[in-house]
């Protein structure tokens, strides 16, 4: 994402210059004026790199506001390097804008992104525009730092060690399905404030920043819930070669999914494994639980000890009457 200067260049020149420009504050950026960045972590720190790509009609809905498209596309990939650990050093943007997308569009994305950015503490550094005939699909690359050696992987739970999450899980599941069919006998009673509340966690994701440090002190693997919390927390048991138990009346729901699920209890297994959460799900010796969670509610996040890892493999979920659940999927998947 390189610009022109003055009235001269393309006219996605001129666009970048006029609309993102503004936004690249690290002068690493050189102002978007050269075709690379150029950045040094700061002293004994490591760099950490993710990559999240949303699609129109698969991420998010064509006509959702484009401020809010962007604020979701720097939000997953932020809440990937809150779940590692890391700090944000800044993020390089790469878009593809469908003939339909005019330039009113342009500046409320450009200004949502912008503010997430500043809030956020992730400037922007560079990347790419370019047109396309299908649908908009927006590309962020997050760079992070962390303390060298210190990145919290998914590769390091032990056994006997405390299995959880923070927030609440399923909102932005049902915010989806809410918005799929609101007419469902789940959403139909919902009252106003719980509809514009699933809604907006499924647009606007809360990414844990606040604890990234926290994490690095106290748990021994973590990632972010972005696929649902079964199937993302079996991936995280199977990258540490290890098994685990969880209880599910233990998971955490907000008043609003309560009221959903109350009304439809088959939508429990949308909550449990419908993704789009971005809550950080974490491992840890129980002796660091109090001083993680003593953290975490100075932040004003909820943190609940789902179950416990065990020696072994696989994953087991518990119903409230102690027997097994049987979940008809673990998570969401493209393929």
């Amino acid at each position: 994402m390189s610009s022109g200067s003055g009235e001269g260049g393309s006219a996605e020149d001129r666009l970048i210059a006029r609309l993102f420009a503004p936004l690249a504050r690290h002068p690493g950026a050189l102002g978007l004026l050269d075709d690379a960045a150029v950045i040094a972590p700061p002293p004994g720190h490591d760099l950490v790199l993710t990559k999240d790509a949303l699609v129109a009609g698969v991420h998010f809905f064509p006509e959702d506001p484009p401020a809010s498209i962007a604020r979701k596309a720097l939000r997953v990939n932020l809440s990937d390097l809150a779940a590692k650990g890391a700090d944000p050093l800044g993020v390089l943007l790469a878009f593809a804008v469908p003939p339909d997308m005019g330039e009113a569009a342009l500046a409320a994305f450009a200004r949502g992104l912008g503010e997430d950015c500043t809030a956020y503490g992730a400037p922007l550094l560079g990347g790419d525009t370019v047109r396309t005939p299908g649908p908009f699909t927006v590309s962020i690359t997050a760079l992070g730092t962390v303390p060298a050696g210190r990145m919290v992987t998914r590769l390091h739970a032990g056994a006997k060690q405390a299995i959880v999450v923070t927030g609440t899980i399923g909102d932005a599941a049902l915010g989806l399905a809410l918005r799929l069919d609101p007419k469902r006998a789940g959403f139909a009673g919902l009252s106003p404030a719980h509809v514009a509340f699933l809604k907006d966690r499924y647009l606007h994701p809360r990414p844990r920043l606040v604890l990234s440090t926290a994490l690095r002190e106290h748990a021994s693997a973590a990632m972010d819930v972005s696929d649902g919390l079964i199937g993302d927390l079996a991936k995280l048991l199977a990258a540490s070669r290890i098994a685990g138990r969880i209880e599910a009346a233990r998971v955490p729901l907000s008043a609003a999914a309560r009221a959903a699920i109350a009304a439809e209890p088959t939508l429990f297994e949308t909550a449990l494994t419908g993704g789009d959460d971005y809550e950080i799900l974490a491992v840890m010796p129980e002796e660091r639980l109090d001083a993680f969670g003593a953290v975490a509610t100075a932040a004003g996040v909820g943190v609940t000890v789902l179950g416990r890892t065990l020696a072994g493999e696989g994953l087991a979920v518990e119903a409230a009457d102690g027997a097994p659940m049987v979940l008809e999927h673990q998570s969401f998947s493209h393929f």
